[in-house]
């Protein structure tokens, strides 16, 4: 199998507990199938295993997590920070999120993406301060193919479009914004010849679409209530946040054919970076608090579509750029 990194993903470590923003706080955590199934192994004397029984709860979803404890900690998450189930039992015996965090990883075939999202201090400030536009690292190790049910044609079609898409984002002799409002013009043509796309009908401005209904952090919210309209600024950061998104998303189309959406993640990611402050720790909270939140991050990818303030010609407005 080809296993596909970013530039700086090698560079990645777990702080554990120097973290500022610890994974281990804020969210629930869900408990996989393979790992309740190890659980039950485990002798019935042994303590982490009554602490794993006392805390199984379901949330609204109906998934199986671990009951959260005062201030939104993870039941296992110690007083130094530390997990108590990994010291029990080993960290290959935590849940997959807790393995896998911050990395998202995706197999296409014969081929598997890896990455490090912004919802992790660490890996934010990796993408945030590269000194170099996003490439790719390649290696080929043992694995066998995936199979799926993957449209072979389609999915380079897309593959395609997304070397276009990181050209269009790379190309430092337009300015951002540009750059930004070419993506999103491209994308456009590329949704027409895939699937239907019904842009706008919910009257909600840019603000309150960064405004989540679910709370991780009270940061976060400090940040969207000092939001601030101003011009996109041509950084090297700024590019990186838009082919993080273009990285993670893009190529996820060929589940759904919905390219254009995946274009506005981009854009949008810079306009979160301009108006909510510039910095890698601005990308962090937004990231904790919609990509790893399923009822934000399921509210925004509607608003993707039904936004008034996200159809593509206004977004290109609020980008400060004219098709």
């Amino acid at each position: 199998m080809i296993v596909i990194t970013p530039n700086y993903y090698k560079n990645f470590k777990c702080i554990a507990g120097e973290c500022p923003d610890s994974c281990c706080q804020g969210w629930e955590v869900d408990a996989d199938e393979a790992s309740l199934e190890y659980y039950k192994t485990l002798p019935d004397t042994l303590e982490i295993k009554q602490r794993i029984n006392s805390v199984l709860d379901k949330d609204e979803f109906d998934n199986t997590i671990f009951r959260l404890a005062p201030k939104k900690r993870c039941p296992f998450l110690n007083d130094e920070n530390l997990c108590d189930m990994h010291i029990a039992i080993g960290g290959e015996h935590t849940p997959v999120t807790c393995r896998n965090f911050p990395r998202f990883i995706y197999d296409f075939g014969g081929t598997r993406e890896i990455g490090i999202s912004f919802s992790c201090p660490v890996a934010a400030e990796l993408i945030y301060n590269s000194n170099t536009s996003l490439e790719f690292d390649n290696e080929i190790n043992s694995d066998l193919p995936v199979l799926n049910d993957i449209d072979a044609e389609l999915f380079i079609k897309i593959k395609k479009a997304r070397t276009k898409a990181f050209q269009i984002i790379q190309n430092a002799e337009k300015p951002l914004d540009k750059r930004l409002c070419e993506l999103l013009s491209f994308s456009k043509k590329l949704q027409s010849e895939l699937d239907d796309y019904a842009e706008g009908g919910s009257d909600i401005s840019f603000k309150e679409v960064l405004e989540n209904p679910e709370l991780i952090n009270p940061e976060y919210r400090d940040k969207v209530d000092n939001f601030r309209e101003k011009p996109i600024e041509n950084t090297l950061a700024n590019e990186n946040i838009a082919a993080y998104f273009i990285y993670k998303y893009f190529l996820l189309a060929i589940y759904d054919k919905d390219v254009l959406s995946k274009a506005k993640m981009a854009a949008i990611g810079v306009l979160i970076n301009t108006y909510l402050g510039e910095g890698e720790w601005t990308m962090h909270l937004w990231s904790k608090e919609t990509e790893h939140s399923q009822y934000n991050m399921d509210r925004y990818k509607k608003l993707l579509k039904d936004a008034d303030c996200l159809k593509t010609d206004n977004l290109c407005l609020l980008i400060n750029c004219k098709n």
